[in-house]
């Protein structure tokens, strides 16, 4: 039989809220006896705490809520793995959410997760909140959140920020450097990322490069991998097209089997540069040269983002910014510069 945290109490001849408070690590007024007396009864019986019973105590669930656009997303499948591993390291179980980019369910799942009294929300969302889910507004009160928003929503701290406009320019200008000129884009048509940082980057890169923009050279497409495909076979209409700057990783993959398709291949005919470096990057045929960004780091800060400011609500959380860098492999080759 399962003892309650009033029967350890009653077993170790103290309150409730002393057990509680030497559970959660919190006991360090009570004697070392009481301590250990609380502790062996415990172990003995092989107590696991009840959050939910401990909550109407501390005020804490241990339990935090999560929601992301697309759990089929690659990207978003490491920030999830980065953000449960800061999660359940800390003894806090994570309520996930798929809100599948709509904003009706977002506000929904918000909704449902403050009834249910997480601690706090980690919430990764494509669009600019509603003036009453600011925020700043009172709907969020004692309830923390954080964003992985890409800086679409205006705040003071917890901005999660990657240098996308760098590694998308890096990656434009290594295709130039190895004697490219025509180089197309698969860009994304709508969603969570809205990656006009990676569209600037390549543009500028162009234009620093001494190459006019043509607007025919882009094309649009989902950021998964028949997105890509389909944004690929648009592109390859330009019969002049020599390499392909893809939104990210997904698009690559699709990108590769148009090109297969057209009897051509990479990265002979025709280079192809993801964004991501997603692990399968390396793995495919040609291994994909790619931006990479660090996933799985941005979903452990946010959580330990979160986390603080949780356990300390009195403190500003920070701002943090992440490096791109790129990824040389085999799916470009240079071309000669006659």
């Amino acid at each position: 039989m399962k003892l309650t945290i009033k029967q350890i109490a009653a077993l170790a001849g103290v309150s409730v809220t002393t057990v509680s408070q030497i559970l959660n690590n919190k006991g360090a007024r009570f004697s070392q006896e009481t301590r250990e007396r609380v502790w062996a009864i415990v172990k003995e019986h092989n107590y696991k705490p009840d959050f939910f019973a401990s909550n109407l105590i501390n005020r804490k669930s241990k339990t935090v809520g999560m929601i992301i656009p697309d759990v089929t997303d690659y990207f978003f499948s490491k920030i999830v793995e980065g953000a449960e591993q800061y999660f359940n390291a800390l003894g806090y179980m994570v309520v996930l959410c798929n809100s599948q980019q709509s904003q009706e369910k977002e506000i929904s799942y918000l909704e449902e997760l403050r009834h249910r009294s997480v601690d706090g929300i980690l919430f990764a969302t494509p669009h600019k909140l509603p003036p009453e889910y600011d925020l700043k507004s009172p709907y969020f009160q004692g309830m923390p959140v954080i964003l992985i928003d890409r800086g679409i929503n205006q705040r003071e701290g917890g901005r999660l920020l990657v240098k996308e406009y760098e590694g998308a320019y890096q990656a434009v200008s290594y295709l130039i450097k190895e004697g490219h000129r025509n180089i197309g884009m698969l860009k994304e048509n709508t969603g969570y990322y809205q990656l006009e940082e990676r569209f600037n980057g390549y543009r500028d890169a162009l234009k620093d490069g001494g190459i006019p923009f043509k607007g025919r050279y882009v094309t649009t497409g989902d950021l998964t991998v028949p997105g890509g495909y389909q944004a690929a076979c648009q592109l390859l209409k330009q019969k002049e097209v020599t390499a392909i700057f893809c939104g990210n990783d997904a698009m690559a993959i699709g990108c590769y089997q148009a090109i297969y398709e057209v009897g051509k291949s990479v990265p002979k005919d025709i280079s192809v540069v993801g964004f991501d470096n997603l692990n399968l990057a390396q793995y495919i045929t040609p291994p994909l040269t790619t931006v990479e960004q660090p996933s799985f780091e941005i979903g452990f800060s946010a959580a330990k983002f979160l986390i603080d400011a949780i356990e300390f609500p009195e403190r500003r959380v920070p701002n943090k910014i992440f490096e791109t860098r790129l990824i040389l492999r085999e799916s470009v080759q240079g071309i000669s510069k006659e």
